[in-house]
């Protein structure tokens, strides 16, 4: 696994699409068909991203 466990981020525009995305539907507008799959795929996204880190971290510790 990497070191640098940065890479395994959203990069800061898919962030903030993801946010824009989330934030109109909590403020009560519904998100078109498009709209909600593009959300779930940045969604599942940003978890696998998460899951790539904490395991490169996991592995990390271990070699230490």
């Amino acid at each position: 696994m990497p070191g640098d466990l940065a890479r395994f981020r959203l990069p800061n525009g898919v962030q903030h699409r993801l946010q824009q995305l989330l934030d109109k539907q909590d403020a009560g507008h519904p998100l078109t068909t498009d709209e909600k799959r593009e959300a779930e795929g940045l969604v599942d996204l940003a978890e696998l991203l998460s899951l790539l880190r904490l395991r490169s971290e996991r592995l990390s510790g271990q070699d230490a």
